[in-house]
């Protein structure tokens, strides 16, 4: 789908799949182009739970609106995040949904900028000029380990820990997810994603397919395609965003 905004236009995709082994999906997904605001939210806590959770986020997310900056746009969404957690908090109260939360990594575009929210091991990718940047870092206990130095990438993906996160939205009050703001450029190409995905690839593995040439719902469905191929435990939820400047801006950048 295309959506066009004051400087880019966005191509994108949002697909989720519940895998080869769950019984449901407990991942939601959100795309919401006029708002500059595409997500995914991972739930836990089993179906009367994280399905609960993830669903709370996004629909929060859904009432953001159109802000006036970037930084109203950050400031709309995490009060939207705040929130859910307030919501899956008292859900789980209400209804003994122990273990009830959800991750989330939102990517925010405004003019030109860009800002990623998060919490938990959900990521944002970015894929410019060939190169591929992970934007978010993974709030979870092997996640530690490794910026410790005391694991690998590789020891990482098969510990039995690796899905332990030490960040989440609908645990603890308040919901406290980390930002990061750069510059979106023309030809960008966003990768939001669940760990349903990234436990199945390494980097340079997500780079070769994000490289290639198509539109963004093709590299979505071939994402999903090769995870539930290489057996998708978990399930697996991607949103590919590209932007592009219209001719006008990119003469101007020139």
């Amino acid at each position: 789908m295309i959506e066009m905004n004051t400087n880019f236009r966005y191509d994108f995709a949002a697909l989720t799949d519940r895998g080869c082994l769950r019984d449901q999906n407990e991942d939601s997904v959100i795309a919401l182009p006029e708002f500059g605001l595409w997500a995914v939210a991972d739930g836990m806590g089993g179906h009367a739970a994280g399905e609960v959770a993830s669903g709370m986020i996004v629909e929060e997310l859904a009432s953001t609106g159109v802000a006036v900056s970037a930084q109203d746009q950050r400031a709309r969404v995490i009060a939207r995040i705040d929130r859910a957690n307030r919501r899956i908090l008292d859900h789980a109260g209400r209804n003994g949904a122990r273990g009830a939360g959800s991750t989330v990594a939102a990517l925010l575009l405004h003019e030109g900028e860009l800002a990623c929210v998060w919490a938990g091991d959900s990521r944002v990718y970015l894929l410019r000029d060939g190169r591929l940047t992970r934007l978010t870092r993974d709030h979870s206990e092997v996640a530690l380990l490794i910026a410790a130095g005391q694991m690998t990438e590789d020891e990482a993906r098969a510990s039995s820990r690796r899905n332990v996160i030490t960040r989440a939205i609908g645990v603890g009050d308040p919901a406290a997810p980390e930002v990061v703001t750069g510059l979106a450029m023309d030809r960008d190409r966003f990768l939001i994603c669940s760990d349903g995905l990234t436990e199945h690839f390494e980097d340079a593995e997500i780079a070769r397919l994000l490289g290639q040439a198509g539109r963004a719902a093709s590299i979505a469905e071939a994402l999903i395609r090769e995870t539930l191929a290489r057996g998708a435990r978990d399930n697996v939820s991607v949103i590919v965003v590209d932007c592009q400047a219209p001719p006008a801006l990119v003469e101007e950048l020139d």
